[in-house]
């Protein structure tokens, strides 16, 4: 992944050649050209002029969101208000509420991704949105009192996706969740036969099943452009150290002290910097961006109140999180976790999370099944074995999940016999890591053929190479088979409806906009041939992948997969613990 400007450049425009040709013939690709040509294409992202579905509704589905934190704020930023009208959200942080409503300012990039719900739907105060968009704390409250809701998006810490949505489920809801899918397996299984059940839908946050980067990707792969596939490379790399963590977000002042946390007093100092800056600023915009973040930051503060609550009001304990007390191995207090922590820092504790391979692995474990599937003709392929290790040399007593991890997962490659002696060797091989204090080669994934090679990076940049050629142009032509080869002979991209070759390398929607639509048309067009493209059965199975991983990371073995893993109506599960839906109370 570490290619000079030109070999980018160049892997590029390879790129959008071969998919120009791609884009000939009678397809749904001609919805792109239509759409580019047309001028209805936005930065948003291609919608239904790729995938299919119709770019508006007759009616808006009425969704709750439950959880705004930082995904849950994305998902919102994503929101298309011909498809969905927001009557009700939950969380119960005072600064995830506010950024719910007014954005995150925090940045451009960070505004970007997270508008907020007053600038989706065009509010011009938080008391007008307030009119529109009921505020609830706990998530559970929302669904015993929004009967009339036809549709929650759950992006609550992981641990709760399975309560929320089979609750919602049995409720009568259509239900979109965020990866993972649920914490455990049999919780994924739970999930699946109560959808099934109450013949409802339920999508999981897998994006890249609507990245038009990757789709193009499953394309070359499916039509043997790359040829035989035999290995998949995919890394998601982090600078985070000690002190300057992404997932150690800060506690509101009071809290901890110095000595105990190396962020304590990070958003006071924050807070005090944005105050001055204002009052030396000269400049109208700067001026209003700082009071945005300003107020954003006070929110953050008052987060407070979920730690020492003023009477009348919860705090963290009251919706469940826990005080923790982390031992040495001579029983020794060595660390002091309150429950404002957990809920805040969910994302370091094995009640809460499930680690790097739930959070980030799964996504780019998820890619990969998808390319294994394309070199099986689009048929999706239960993996064989994983070996994995992973370790904690950077942080300590502040977290229990790891900081690194690494497997190698194998796949069958078409023709692959485990009762064959020759045939059982034909194997793709998967190998991640994702790791933390270096973010050298950040995060993406390459796929190598016999004839090519493809890189895809950070979900937004694809690059296509002839074998390990990371220099020459490449066109496409027809093999004596009547396959398509890589042409290293191309003189230049091939001609393109205009707009098309830009798809491969700017403003490419990651999918979230599109999973969302898709989703909500699905409820409003509903039949046995519409389904969101990450059903149950898919995102169960990159839930497993991801849970069996972390399995064999802290045994230090190889795994092997079993089948009935991945058939929801089998009671068996990797954790050997058995579904039951009967646990839950309606």
């Amino acid at each position: 992944m570490n290619l000079t400007p030109q070999q980018k450049a160049t892997g590029r425009e390879n790129f959008n050649t071969v998919m120009g040709e791609q884009l000939s013939g009678e397809s749904r690709r001609d919805f792109i050209k239509k759409g580019i040509l047309g001028g209805v294409v936005s930065g948003a992202g291609l919608g239904g002029f790729y995938y299919g579905y119709s770019q508006t509704l007759p009616k808006p589905v009425r969704v709750a969101v439950l959880g705004t934190g930082d995904e849950g704020s994305v998902l919102i930023g994503a929101l298309n208000p011909a498809f969905h009208e927001v009557v009700a959200i939950a969380d119960i942080r005072p600064y995830s509420v506010y950024r719910a409503f007014h954005g995150d300012w925090y940045s451009e990039p960070a505004h970007k991704a997270r508008p907020g719900l007053m600038s989706r739907y065009g509010w011009k105060s938080e008391d007008e949105a307030r009119k529109h968009v009921k505020v609830y704390s706990d998530y559970r409250e929302l669904l015993q009192n929004e009967k009339d809701i036809e549709a929650v998006i759950i992006a609550l810490p992981l641990h709760l996706h399975a309560p929320a949505a089979v609750a919602a489920l049995q409720r009568g809801k259509h239900v979109l969740t965020e990866k993972l899918m649920a914490q455990t397996v049999h919780e994924c299984k739970e999930m699946a036969r109560v959808a099934e059940e109450m013949k409802l839908y339920l999508a999981v946050g897998h994006q890249r099943h609507y990245n038009v980067l990757y789709d193009n990707a499953k394309e070359m792969i499916r039509s043997g452009l790359l040829g035989d596939l035999h290995y998949v490379r995919a890394q998601w790399h982090r600078g985070n150290l000690p002190g300057n963590d992404s997932w150690s977000q800060p506690l509101p002042p009071g809290v901890k002290t110095k000595e105990e946390d190396k962020n304590f007093d990070r958003l006071a100092r924050e807070l005090k910097s944005w105050e001055k800056e204002l009052e030396r600023t000269t400049d109208a915009v700067a001026a209003v961006t700082l009071r945005q973040r300003i107020e954003q930051k006070k929110k953050q503060i008052e987060d407070i109140v979920l730690h020492t609550p003023a009477k009348d009001q919860k705090s963290a304990k009251d919706f469940g999180y826990q005080d923790m007390e982390v031992k040495d191995g001579a029983g020794k207090v060595i660390y002091n976790r309150p429950a404002i922590e957990e809920l805040i820092r969910w994302r370091l504790w094995n009640r809460t999370s499930a680690g790097l391979m739930a959070e980030l692995g799964s996504h780019q474990l998820d890619a990969a099944s998808i390319f294994v599937a394309a070199a099986h003709g689009g048929e999706k392929q239960l993996p064989l074995s994983v070996a994995a290790a992973a370790g904690r040399p950077l942080f300590q007593a502040d977290r229990e999940v790891e900081d690194h991890v690494y497997c190698i997962i194998e796949f069958p490659a078409p023709g692959y016999d485990p009762k064959d002696e020759m045939a059982r060797r034909k194997k793709i091989g998967v190998q991640y890591a994702s790791i933390n204090g270096n973010g050298f080669g950040g995060y993406g994934e390459v796929v190598f053929g016999a004839k090519g090679t493809l890189i895809i990076e950070k979900e937004l940049e694809a690059m296509l190479y002839k074998d390990a050629d990371t220099e020459s142009k490449v066109g496409v032509k027809s093999s004596k088979g009547g396959a398509p080869t890589l042409d290293t002979q191309a003189s230049g991209a091939a001609p393109q409806a205009a707009g098309v070759g830009a798809i491969a390398s700017a403003n490419v929607s990651r999918g979230y906009a599109e999973q969302l639509e898709h989703w909500a048309w699905c409820v409003r067009n509903p039949s046995p041939d519409h389904q969101p493209h990450c059903t149950p059965k898919v995102a169960m199975g990159d839930a497993i992948i991801a849970l069996v991983t972390n399995m064999a990371a802290q045994q230090g073995a190889r795994v092997e997969f079993k089948p009935e893993w991945f058939d929801p109506k089998s009671d068996a599960t990797p954790e050997g613990v058995k579904p039951d839906t009967g646990r839950y109370k309606s």
